[in-house]
């Protein structure tokens, strides 16, 4: 007698969005000097039907969030674990801009070693091209 076989996390995940008729979700990656395009790449992915998330935080530019550097660190930390789980819940990664650093480097990797498809606004800077 054979035993149905548990789903993984990331099956289940799928059939429960897909049981729900959920939308592709696509989380917007990129340096956070893009906010700007990152805006202009959510309009156009939720025009074309899709869900979005993306960074809300940009932690370089000067903000009360950052005026201790211990509580601006920790918060640094914080935010890109719950970048991770926004890369984790989507069905695809969109990096924006022309230029990618360290940071966005480390994220598409991560999508990657997740399986998930990666599309850039600017094609030429994907580091595996």
């Amino acid at each position: 007698m054979s035993y149905p076989q548990r789903l993984t996390p990331e099956e289940g995940l799928a059939a429960a969005k897909e049981q729900l008729s959920l939308p592709r979700i696509v989380v917007i990656c990129g340096s956070t000097r893009f906010m700007s395009e990152m805006t202009d790449a959510d309009v156009r992915e939720t025009k074309a039907g899709r869900i979005v998330v993306k960074p809300a935080c940009d932690t370089k530019s000067p903000h009360a969030l950052g005026s201790d550097p211990v509580e601006a660190e920790a918060l640094r930390v914080r935010l890109g674990d719950l970048h991770r789980a926004k890369i984790r819940l989507a069905d695809e990664v969109l990096v924006v801009g022309d230029y990618i650093g360290d940071s966005t480097r480390a994220e598409i990797a991560y999508a990657r070693s997740l399986g998930k498809p990666v599309r850039f606004t600017h094609p030429e800077v994907d580091p595996d091209a």
